[in-house]
């Protein structure tokens, strides 16, 4: 039996799956607001409930896609590549260079260090958990993304997944957060974790580490 080929659209339909995904968190507020939860003002056990149920969906949503992704499409996400240059290193760590510099600049500070200093330990282990979940989920919008442009227009050199994550994060948070700044600042760091993905040759098990520590740092 011949194995499927995915064409671009199957890809993109991968990469919003996974936009979709994002949005097991809404229902959840939703369900939590029913029950009578003041969902403006979580209790600790509250947030840490709310962050381990969206952390639990959204890695099995995010595994989900990944099988319809292989299904629909023959891509193995988890194929290897080859190893990277010297070049590669040192765009690798410019990029969370200018990652950890831009987030400084945004926070007033470091995010990690401000967000422990703010929070009980359980509380920051949980929260950073949800993050580790949110990242991967990130990354898969980047992959898909970038497979979907790439069978469209052949050249992969350029971050394409990055623009899509770029454009879907920046009008999210537009949207959510009511600033074009904030969602300015969301669109280039889409840009920046796509550029990753290119920068370690598309390799997702190199990608997928990387682009997480950029998300969190």
């Amino acid at each position: 039996m011949k194995e499927r080929v995915g064409v671009g659209f199957d890809y993109l339909w991968c990469a919003l799956y996974v936009c979709a995904a994002f949005a097991i968190e809404l229902l959840l507020v939703f369900i939590e607001g029913k029950i009578g939860i003041d969902t403006g003002n979580y209790t600790d056990l509250q947030n840490i409930v709310h962050w381990g149920l969206t952390t639990i969906l959204w890695i099995c949503a995010g595994f989900l896609v990944i099988y319809i992704g292989k299904k629909t499409t023959g891509f193995d996400i988890w194929e290897h590549r080859e190893g990277l240059k010297k070049w590669q290193y040192i765009a690798i760590c410019l990029t969370f260079v200018i990652n950890i510099i831009a987030k400084y600049m945004d926070w007033n500070g470091f995010k990690v260090l401000i967000e422990w200093n703010s929070k009980a330990p359980l509380l920051f282990a949980f929260q950073y958990l949800y993050y580790l979940a949110e990242g991967f989920l990130i990354s898969l919008v980047i992959v898909y993304g970038q497979k979907a442009y790439e069978k469209w227009f052949v050249k992969d050199s350029i971050p394409y997944g990055g623009i899509v994550l770029g454009i879907v994060w920046g009008l999210s948070h537009i949207v959510s957060k009511g600033s074009i700044v904030i969602g300015i600042f969301a669109m280039l760091s889409g840009f920046l974790f796509g550029a990753a993905y290119i920068f370690v040759n598309r390799d997702y098990r190199k990608a997928l580490p990387i682009i997480i520590l950029l998300f969190i740092l």
